[in-house]
């Protein structure tokens, strides 16, 4: 088949191939799903500024997150229940990202362990941590992650509690669906045959690998609700960073970012970065679009720590926008998705070489050779359909 040209392709595909239920777990948001839309408008809405004759012509993407060299400044993030998109599906994206040079970050609540993707990727991966009410299995969490040889510690903040996705209640993710609802269900992954044979068949042991210890039945999406409804925790407030940092020696990110004093407070408790999110518009609906809120952050840290951002990101256009609003680089969460359950390792390699080149173009027509030189004139002002933007 002819590779696919844009990351829409990708999502096509991934639909086709994907039950519907798997398919709209990766491409829901919460409630209504006005801040998922926000993103991707949000982002529209920002034009850029073309710039001629600025012999631009040795472009170079490359860029440096917390002293790590990158081929382009994008990062995966961390996304659950991945292995479900394609057999082993974690280690597929690791070994993707490192092929590409750039980071790979482990969701907690994988299909492949930390132990798995280590010794099947062929670079340092980051770690991605909830806030979970028992401290000795975080705590044993952080160190397999550090012995697996993880570099750094992404640590989610923006999920205490799960906001409801109507798409997954719709589609019994979680149970409670009635008889005719679990055999539509069945009759819906039984049809999809080339996934069935590649992932429930081909792609076992499907538990979820780092919690399979402590969760009793580690298996079922239901006993992971039960298990993560009553660990998530939403009395952690930011003095509990310090234990963190107690059991983490490298850089810590927080995720989950939007608002300027919370990205301060992110700073003095020693965090390295941030990242602006609203989980994909997956948590609260209704907050601001990832981008809209970036430049606020940017200008109340300063330099006191790295901004990253996630969150509509589909294209290169979409991460010079990030750049030229001062992010330092952009956590990449649903194309990556979508390209691993339409063609594996291969399609999330396609993705990030689609990006760069992307970015190459753009930056081309912005008249700029560096990443680092993608700054706030590389956003039109005139074109008169901007976000609010200080």
């Amino acid at each position: 088949m002819p590779v696919p040209a844009s990351v829409s392709d990708y999502r096509l595909l991934a639909q086709k191939r994907l039950p519907r239920a798997f398919f709209d777990y990766i491409d829901g948001g919460a409630y209504s799903e006005l801040t998922l839309n926000a993103n991707r408008n949000d982002l529209d809405a920002l034009k850029l500024h073309q710039r001629v004759l600025r012999g631009a012509s040795n472009i170079d993407t490359s860029s440096t997150v917390l002293g790590q060299k990158l081929a382009q400044p994008v990062i995966l993030a961390p996304i659950g229940l991945a292995g479900l998109y394609a057999r082993r599906g974690e280690v597929q994206a690791a070994r993707a990202a490192s092929g590409a040079g750039v980071p790979f970050c482990l969701s907690t609540v994988s299909i492949c362990s930390i132990e798995e993707v280590s010794a099947g990727s062929t670079a340092p991966f980051w770690f991605q941590l909830y806030v979970i009410r028992d401290r000795g299995y975080a705590k044993e969490l952080l160190a397999r992650a550090k012995a697996a040889g993880c570099t750094t510690l992404v640590f989610t903040v923006d999920l205490p509690v799960f906001a409801t996705r109507y798409r997954d209640v719709r589609n019994g993710m979680t149970g409670g669906a009635s008889l005719v609802g679990r055999l539509a269900k069945l009759w819906d992954i039984v049809r999809h045959t080339d996934w069935l044979l590649d992932v429930p068949i081909g792609g076992k042991p499907l538990t979820f690998g780092n919690l399979a210890q402590a969760v009793p039945s580690a298996r079922s999406l239901e006993a992971m609700k039960v298990w993560v409804d009553a660990q998530f925790d939403p009395g952690v407030t930011w003095h509990d960073i310090g234990w963190v940092r107690e059991h983490w020696k490298g850089p810590i990110v927080i995720k989950g970012v939007l608002d300027a004093d919370d990205a301060r407070a992110a700073a003095e408790v020693g965090a390295s970065a941030v990242v602006v999110s609203n989980h994909g518009g997956r948590q609260l609906d209704g907050a601001p679009s990832s981008i809209s809120v970036l430049p606020r952050v940017v200008e109340a840290v300063g330099d006191k720590l790295e901004v990253l951002m996630d969150g509509g990101i589909r294209s290169g256009q979409d991460v010079a926008k990030a750049l030229a609003l001062g992010a330092r680089a952009v956590m990449l969460g649903r194309p990556w998705a979508y390209a691993l359950a339409a063609r594996g390792e291969t399609g999330v390699a396609e993705v990030l070489g689609i990006l760069k080149r992307e970015l190459e173009v753009t930056m081309t027509l912005l008249g700029v050779e560096r990443v680092g030189d993608i700054g706030a004139d590389a956003i039109d002002r005139q074109s008169g359909n901007l976000i609010a933007i200080n």
